[in-house]
């Protein structure tokens, strides 16, 4: 009963802070065949009222606040699924290697659009992965997948380690089994992980980028480009 309170201790203060501008600006952020119910709430407003609540939960075990993160993305909620995500990095320390099981049921049954993949991708699945690098075997499985959230975690899963320089040659092997992928949404994924890996290996980053840009999407080219010397930039744009 107390967890169920939790629940709906946040979904009501949910319901409080929602205004009107910020319900209305939250469809601009999503495109088709991507899903969000909103609230109105601004993502830092929800990342707050999620801290609240982590002060009740907090001494829990991990299974119970990994069932409370569920009982929040089930609902479908962009705003709870950003508490769930945050709630369940928040014990990072605590993930052991079954987790992964987890992890890998919330992006297949939950995640409907890039804001929900991200959230959970960058931090809990990307902290994970630098726990038990052992599990990017699974992320190369879920880059060859049909499933369009599997795909794209596979790639911004690995945005944080790549800017550590963690992980290259995955990076690279993930990058290949994405490249022609007709997603656009996965083509701006994979090439996000692609810029974030050319903040530690530039010259490598680069040098596969040319390698590739013949069949390349234009999409993720730039993506990967973003942050390179302009000199690398016009020499990666000419056809």
């Amino acid at each position: 009963m107390v967890n169920a309170n939790i629940i709906k201790d946040i979904r009501q203060t949910l319901i409080d802070s929602a205004d009107e501008k910020t319900l209305q600006s939250s469809a601009r952020f999503f495109k088709e065949g991507e899903r969000a119910k909103v609230y109105g709430v601004s993502t830092s407003l929800a990342v707050k009222i999620g801290r609240e609540g982590l002060k009740q939960i907090k001494s829990l075990p991990k299974e119970q606040i990994f069932s409370l993160c569920e009982e929040l993305w089930k609902s479908g909620y962009l705003e709870e699924a950003i508490i769930a995500c945050n709630w369940a990095d928040s014990i990072h320390r605590q993930f052991e290697p079954s987790d992964f099981e987890v992890f890998e049921r919330w992006v297949s049954n939950y995640v409907t659009n890039w804001a929900d993949c991200d959230t959970l991708c960058n931090h809990t699945i990307g902290e994970f992965m630098m726990m038990y690098p052992e599990y990017l075997r699974e992320l190369k499985r879920w880059a060859r997948s049909d499933h369009r959230w599997l795909k794209r975690a596979a790639a911004v899963t690995l945005i944080i380690p790549a800017r550590k320089g963690l992980f290259f040659r995955d990076i690279l092997e993930i990058a290949d089994i994405l490249l022609e992928d007709s997603d656009d949404l996965v083509r701006k994924g994979y090439g996000w992980m692609l810029k974030a890996a050319s903040e530690a290996h530039l010259e490598e980053i680069f040098n596969y980028v040319l390698s590739k840009k013949s069949i390349m999407p234009r999409t993720s080219l730039r993506y990967a480009i973003e942050k390179m010397p302009a000199e690398y930039k016009k020499k990666a744009m000419v056809r």
